[in-house]
């Protein structure tokens, strides 16, 4: 493939430029060129901290990935509900929820495969079962479909947005109100495809935030989605100026917590076959725990005082 640097992209660098035109993550870039597939004007080597010129002629080629096949494995899942019809589990930190490029095996669909035996297929052949998502290190609850017709159902309730997802989130620094919301459109970074930004054109993203408790240089907040844009929580909170402690991709350099403060505590929606309101909590992990302890958390259950969904 082959890209026209333009006036507009001149003083680009190399990595970032063939990030953003190939669609890829900055380090898979950079990984083309350690492997000599990245040209500039068809000179050898390129450099990850080159700088473009207007009318510089970058060509790279991308190998063809390895298939990603979705695989049953015995992996041990908090099982938080189950009948014929959907599971509902609270994810482990550090578990991604579903096979893709890197992550061929140890993911929540590989354990939810071992555990149910099937899953619904409209999430096709990586993907089975899955409604929603949850960041590979956010932890909580979430929902799979077992079958079709469960999945259909949920993924509607998804749309009509009717599906009650809380957080709790640990944000850098204070708040001067203690309610206030986030109405703003998430979309891909221009250059870091790893990351969401708030972009004109993006999709419509909204997020209430409640003050739980004031910490010690950090404040806890209830989360409550009413969209599920990729990241969400985490941009809407970055834009504000205060990342999620932990979060190694909006926040500083230097954060205040080895883990990601952001935990799935409320999951409620109707069963898509009787129609019964479902409503679950799940408590944090303890290295969650932990670190409200270090900021000099209260010690009140957030995740015990919710209101009637």
């Amino acid at each position: 493939m082959q890209a026209v640097v333009s006036p507009d992209q001149a003083g680009m660098r190399l990595d970032l430029f063939v990030a953003a035109q190939a669609e890829i993550t900055r380090a898979r870039a950079q990984g083309l060129m350690e492997k000599a597939l990245v040209w500039v004007n068809d000179a050898l080597p390129a450099k990850n901290g080159q700088i473009l010129r207007c009318g510089d002629v970058v060509t790279w080629e991308i190998p063809p990935a390895a298939p990603v096949v979705a695989r049953a494995q015995e992996i041990p899942l908090d099982i938080v509900y189950e009948d014929g019809d959907v599971i509902v589990v609270n994810k482990a930190r550090s578990m991604v929820v579903h096979p893709a490029a890197g992550h061929a095996d140890g993911t929540l669909v590989n354990a939810l495969l071992a555990h149910c035996g099937d899953l619904s297929g409209i999430g096709g052949e990586l993907r089975p079962g899955i409604v929603h998502r949850l960041d590979k290190e956010t932890t909580g609850l979430l929902v799979a479909a077992k079958n079709d017709a469960a999945h259909l159902n949920l993924s509607q309730q998804l749309k009509a947005r009717t599906v009650s997802r809380r957080y709790g989130a640990v944000a850098l620094g204070g708040f001067d109100s203690d309610a206030f919301c986030v109405d703003k459109p998430i979309g891909r970074h221009k250059t870091d495809r790893k990351r969401m930004d708030i972009v004109p054109d993006g999709r419509a993203a909204r997020t209430d935030f409640l003050v739980l408790e004031r910490l010690r240089g950090a404040t806890l907040l209830r989360c409550s989605l009413h969209t599920g844009r990729t990241h969400q929580i985490r941009v809407h909170l970055r834009s504000l100026g205060h990342p999620i402690l932990g979060d190694e991709l909006y926040g500083p350099a230097k954060m205040q917590s080895p883990v990601l403060m952001l935990h799935a505590f409320s999951l409620a929606f109707l069963h898509p076959v009787t129609g019964k309101q479902m409503r679950f909590i799940a408590p944090p992990p303890q290295d969650y725990l932990d670190e409200l302890k270090r900021l000099g958390w209260s010690g009140r259950p957030f995740w015990t005082q919710e209101p009637n969904l």
